[in-house]
């Protein structure tokens, strides 16, 4: 299984916050879109950044009632990691539980083409592991039955 085959279920739609807009317009985006991280760019397809709800979270802890007006600048991931659309999803999830990261951004040629969270990737591998399941019962149940008499 690879990432573009979750991208393929749940849809490749990129939602991104400009650096200079403010932490407020951030959280009006993430709960309009029911989402818990977004890239940071200037042009939508460049990454120049990821800011999610829990930078926002350690951010009200550190700046207060100020937060609001900050810019998304000062408190986004500068240095981002990203997969691409042929990566593994074991390789992936990987990545995630190493690094401790929710989200990874999904580049291609440069420009942002999405992004995976940590439950897109643990959900498409619980369904992997149902349909190998299934499988495995049913072969059981075929090699169970009583030899038929050929005679």
């Amino acid at each position: 299984m690879q990432v573009k085959d979750i991208l393929a279920v749940k849809g490749s739609a990129v939602f991104a916050i400009r650096p200079d807009d403010s932490i407020e317009a951030l959280c009006q985006l993430l709960r309009a879109r029911r989402i818990g991280a977004t890239i940071v760019s200037s042009d939508g397809q460049k990454i120049e950044g990821v800011i999610s709800e829990r930078d926002v979270a350690y951010g009200l802890a550190v700046h207060g009632a100020e937060l609001g007006r900050m810019l998304v600048s000062a408190l986004m991931t500068r240095t981002v990691i990203t997969c691409a659309p042929d990566d593994q999803l074991a390789t992936v999830a990987s990545t995630m539980r190493s690094r401790n990261i929710r989200h990874l951004p999904v580049e291609d040629e440069g420009r942002a083409i999405g992004m995976v969270s940590i439950r897109d990737v643990l959900n498409f591998r619980v369904d992997d592991l149902q349909q190998e399941t299934a499988l495995l019962a049913s072969f059981v149940r075929e090699t169970e039955r009583p030899l038929q008499d050929r005679e």
